[in-house]
């Protein structure tokens, strides 16, 4: 699934990704340490058919977790598809109810000394203390769902794209430690940016480079191929993990060979930093400001370099030039009013670009705006010795 489709997705309020158990498991077997004696809490899934819900159920005693709670929401389209909701105790008969699953303990029910789904499911067909109903839709900003929040140690899910600004809003006004599943297009919000800048946030383990597939409903036209299973499998590239714990790889040196050459790297016109288009190619030795690709993010170790700015908006960073009656020159020789480039780094150069956007102004030659630059600077390592 290309960028382009994700946007018409969030546009459309088709949150439906549905995460594979596969890259749950490479992911939260780096976290067991942090995991456990703690309670988690997956509140963007449908329990039962939540692969969340199916790691950690399976892994309950094995990660030694105290409790594991997941809610399941009114308005989701595969609710009660895996195990029919009649089969749980504690649940009124009418079917797709919202309904909360609480894990305190898991028994090996069938005593054969392997703790496994199928003991899972044996707990919840007959322990009306496990699964119950919710009084709200299980959206996870309702009262219900916070208040199960705030019981919670981490939050692991992964929430709607289109909503992802706002659930992050809530973890972090209620302190909570999370892994969770987003997109490398919020970065560049100044919210999210910001937590990243104060080191508050961090990338997970899984290289986001890559992208990640998800499951995806049915009755969905686009997708990138049909599983062994018969489902429908989509790509979004732009899909990472996102989370506040402890992650080993951005406690690691990144290893850099370039040494600065005043030649070989340019510089913006509005603002005093060179730009690298690979963190490869961040000299090494260099203490002034860098502008770097967003994907950095995925190897910045806070102790090696600090975050300065985000070059994609005035929310983020102050350019150091106004350009005075920019014109927006489209591919097609169309032009508008051309003012956004007043808000992001540019290059200035006198040549005219060739099949590209590009700005003029009064007091400019030719203006290039590159993709949203992120703003770094190495810190300078003091000799206790």
């Amino acid at each position: 699934m290309s960028r382009d489709d994700l946007r018409t997705a969030q546009g459309a309020r088709q949150d439906e990704f549905y995460t594979r158990l596969e890259d749950i498991e490479n992911e939260l077997k780096r976290y067991k340490n942090q995991l456990e004696g703690k309670i988690i809490f997956c509140n963007c899934d449908d329990p039962y058919e939540s692969n969340f819900f199916k790691y950690f159920a399976s892994n309950f005693n094995h990660l030694k977790l105290n409790k594991l709670i997941a809610t399941s929401y009114t308005k989701s389209p595969i609710a009660g598809q895996q195990l029919s909701l009649y089969d749980l105790e504690g649940l009124k008969p009418e079917g797709k109810q919202p309904f909360k699953i609480e894990i305190n303990e898991l028994p090996d029910s069938n005593k054969d000394g392997v703790i496994t789904f199928k003991d899972v499911e044996e707990l919840l067909k007959h322990s009306k203390n496990v699964v119950s109903p919710l009084k709200s839709d299980g959206d996870f900003r309702s009262a219900e769902s916070v208040s199960l929040l705030k019981e919670c140690d981490i939050v692991v899910t992964n929430p709607p794209f289109s909503l992802f600004r706002e659930f992050i809003n809530l973890l972090t006004i209620n302190k909570k430690d999370f892994l969770i599943i987003g997109n490398t297009n919020s970065f560049t919000y100044k919210e999210i940016f910001k937590l990243f800048k104060d080191d508050k946030i961090r990338t997970g383990y899984t290289n986001f480079n890559k992208g990640m597939f998800f499951v995806v409903p049915s009755d969905w036209e686009r997708y990138h191929h049909i599983d062994d299973a018969g489902r429908k499998i989509a790509r979004v590239s732009t899909s990472c993990w996102i989370t506040n714990l402890e992650v080993d790889k951005h406690k690691e040196k990144i290893v850099l060979y370039k040494q600065y050459d005043p030649d070989n790297y340019r510089t913006y016109d509005n603002y005093d930093a060179i730009n690298v288009d690979r963190y490869l190619d961040i000299p090494d030795s260099y203490y002034g400001v860098i502008g770097v690709p967003i994907t950095y993010l995925d190897k910045h170790n806070p102790d090696e370099f600090e975050i300065v700015a985000l070059g994609n908006s005035k929310d983020n960073f102050q350019p150091t030039k106004v350009y005075k009656n920019p014109i927006k020159h489209l591919k097609n020789g169309a032009t508008q009013n051309g003012n956004a480039i007043n808000n992001v780094l540019v290059f200035n150069q006198r040549d005219k670009p060739k099949d590209s956007v590009y700005y003029t102004s009064d007091n400019s030659d030719y203006l290039v705006a590159p993709y949203a630059r992120l703003l770094i600077k190495r810190k300078r390592v003091t000799n206790e010795n």
